[in-house]
């Protein structure tokens, strides 16, 4: 589906729509990680399998990532109450994104590259929270988190 490219930007200022040759920035993108002793194709697969008891997270390892997106579902969770999951989504998400750039270097030059520009994971699918939706608006987390990799990869701490 190209809807994107009615939507995403990518200029000399912006990287909004991790789509086409910026998919690599999306979770979604296949960078192999390490989370919790088991390796995922992706950091949507890792993300997702933090969401439920350990013995059950090997079922997301090999599924592609947007099937673990409903996958984890299935499988009982961590964190019974939501805001027990809000509270540590965050750490969640920073440091499986750390580990994709630190174990694939070629992806923390491209995200390097990217200078100064703005990083905004904007989407068409509701992703208001990690994201921009076009018809919501959003708070744009990964966008902010990455742009702070960009930075410590830099100065050479990733």
């Amino acid at each position: 589906m190209n809807e994107w490219r009615a939507y995403a930007i990518h200029d000399e200022k912006n990287i909004k729509g991790f789509f086409g040759e910026y998919r690599w920035l999306s979770n979604f993108h296949a960078a192999e990680i390490e989370f919790d002793g088991l390796t995922y194709p992706s950091t949507e697969n890792a993300y997702q399998a933090a969401k439920i008891l350990p013995e059950h997270r090997v079922n997301l390892t090999t599924c592609k990532p947007y099937e673990s997106k409903t996958l984890w579902k299935k499988y009982p969770l961590v964190d019974a109450e939501a805001a027990a999951w809000d509270a540590r989504k965050d750490r969640v998400m920073a440091l499986i994104t750390y580990r994709k750039y630190q174990a694939h270097p070629d992806l923390l030059r491209k995200l390097i590259d990217t200078g100064d520009r703005h990083l905004e994971e904007l989407n068409h699918w509701g992703d208001a929270y990690w994201g921009v939706d076009i018809r919501k608006g959003g708070e744009n987390n990964l966008g902010k988190l990455l742009m702070l990799l960009r930075l410590f990869g830099k100065d050479g701490l990733v």
